[in-house]
């Protein structure tokens, strides 16, 4: 493998999708009430992928030094795992990456804001230097959240209620209760795809000491709580187009619950850890389109 394929491997840009879910469910909430800015939805994007790549390779290194990626995982090799790419370049690029991580969020937060309205440009700063902080410390650290099952509440508030909650704010300065249940949806199908990653390196985790909540819950415990996740917003969306409907187009969301439901059966019938790993892009390539329906649905 070239050293530029290494690299692109270590961006594991197939993740960058479900990153950008929270962005374009926001966005599009925020065009339905007539707030929309080519220019902020570009930056958004750009500045959610850069914190996305950071946390790849973050945790490329974190599990790599710490021993976590070995023979006994079943995902893909990772960079530093491979030999490919020492520490130290891993621990530069990540460097570079926060340096474009910090230009990006700045000039969203400057195009968004402005000099107008500096509490909202201080607020989106700490989150801004929140999500590269969260991004490093997964598995990064001796202190590294996603070893203690944290994960799951970082994803949730990241993944789902900052995203969607967040974006929308930026073009509309305000919070508007129709994105909360949204928020929330799409967080809880967020944390389904760590867990069902989690389900997947279960053994591979526990002899390595990274006890992830599915290490803590236990494969079957784990699979209960990975079909209350995707069904629980499923539910949770279904009442929320009950409430808000406003034509036949916001039924396109139910769509998306084909897949996710093809999914909950085969959770719940799976008992072999490595059989999760194809239905990883399945249930984020999933999530990604149940941002794009359900938001598209309001907006034409």
């Amino acid at each position: 493998m070239s050293k530029f394929s290494t690299w692109m491997s270590a961006f594991r840009l197939r993740t960058l999708p479900l990153s950008l879910s929270g962005i374009i469910l926001g966005t599009c909430f925020a065009a339905f009430n007539s707030s929309f800015n080519t220019l902020i939805f570009v930056l958004a994007l750009l500045t959610t992928i850069s914190f996305q790549i950071l946390s790849n390779l973050a945790n490329d290194y974190g599990d790599g030094v710490k021993g976590t990626d070995n023979e006994n995982r079943i995902g893909p090799e990772r960079a530093l795992q491979s030999g490919e790419i020492s520490a130290n370049q891993m621990l530069t690029a990540i460097k570079i990456n926060i340096g474009v991580s910090i230009v990006l969020a700045g000039t969203l937060i400057y195009v968004a804001f402005g000099i107008e309205h500096l509490p909202y440009v201080f607020l989106f700063l700490v989150l801004a230097i929140a999500s590269i902080y969260a991004a490093m410390k997964y598995t990064m650290g001796s202190s590294a959240y996603g070893y203690r099952g944290l994960g799951d509440v970082f994803v949730f508030l990241f993944f789902g209620l900052l995203g969607v909650l967040g974006s929308y704010f930026l073009y509309t300065y305000a919070i508007d209760p129709i994105v909360i249940s949204p928020a929330i949806c799409l967080g809880l199908l967020s944390v389904g795809v760590l867990n069902l990653n989690n389900m997947r390196d279960i053994e591979s985790d526990k002899l390595s000491h990274k006890m992830t909540l599915a290490v803590k819950l236990g494969l079957k415990k784990a699979k209960i709580y990975q079909l209350l996740l995707v069904g629980g917003s499923m539910i949770l969306t279904s009442v929320f187009i009950y409430f808000y409907y406003q034509s036949w187009k916001n039924l396109f969301v139910f769509i998306t619950f084909l897949p996710l439901i093809k999914h909950m059966i085969f959770v719940y019938k799976t008992n072999k850890n490595k059989l999760f790993d194809p239905q990883l892009k399945v249930l984020a390539l999933s999530t990604f389109f149940f941002s794009i329906a359900l938001g598209l649905g309001f907006v034409l």
